[in-house]
């Protein structure tokens, strides 16, 4: 993938959650997964638009809003994938933590690219019993609709988690993947040599700003 497939990508996803939603058409059966996607961007956008929220107020909040929106344990096992079996217990807890903070501080830090686009969903489907897939696309005063999904799934208590967002036929949690594999081939598998790239990686986006 070109880097600049791959900056336009991730543009994407960060105006995906930063989004106004238009009327939905969706299935009459399925409102749950759309009603859910409203309210995440609903809560999104009020936070965005909050200029006096200070920066430490900001992320705070928006971790609120990825804790409680999408299942990060579930996604964090599935980027780490065969190296989650050979981590220690301890290196699974600090993996699990250390991803949240990354994901958190790096989607904070894309919301200020956010300048007012709208994401118009186009149906919502369930796909089995526990998933369910939200499509929907980005519009943009030039040029066509930008495809975005939203898969979710149901959690224990009968409440709904994103676990991957699709861009144009191109996967988050499958980029993430590749990326953390590629790192950790990097450095040889070793799981304490990625979690302590990721505390660098941490304290960078936090000196940031």
């Amino acid at each position: 993938m070109s880097i600049l497939r791959r900056t336009l990508i991730k543009a994407v996803f960060a105006l995906g959650f930063a989004v106004s939603l238009m009327p939905a058409a969706t299935r009459a059966d399925t409102p749950d997964a759309s009603a859910f996607i409203q309210k995440l961007a609903d809560t999104a956008i009020n936070t965005v638009a909050d200029k006096q929220l200070a920066e430490t107020e900001r992320d705070e909040r928006f971790r609120k809003l990825f804790v409680s929106s999408f299942d990060l344990p579930a996604i964090g096992k599935f980027v780490l994938a065969r190296y989650w079996k050979t981590a220690t217990p301890d290196q699974q807890t600090e993996f699990l933590k250390l991803f949240e903070d990354q994901v958190v501080l790096t989607w904070a830090k894309r919301f200020k690219d956010y300048s007012g686009e709208k994401l118009q969903i186009d149906a919502s489907n369930k796909e089995d019993e526990h998933n369910w897939l939200v499509d929907s696309q980005i519009l943009r005063e030039k040029g066509p609709g930008i495809p975005v999904q939203w898969r979710l799934h149901d959690m224990p208590d009968g409440s709904l988690r994103i676990t991957d967002i699709i861009v144009e036929g191109v996967s988050m949690a499958i980029t993430q993947r590749q990326d953390f594999s590629s790192t950790l081939q990097g450095i040889g598998g070793k799981i304490d040599a990625l979690l302590s790239a990721m505390r660098t990686k941490i304290d960078q986006l936090k000196a940031a700003g």
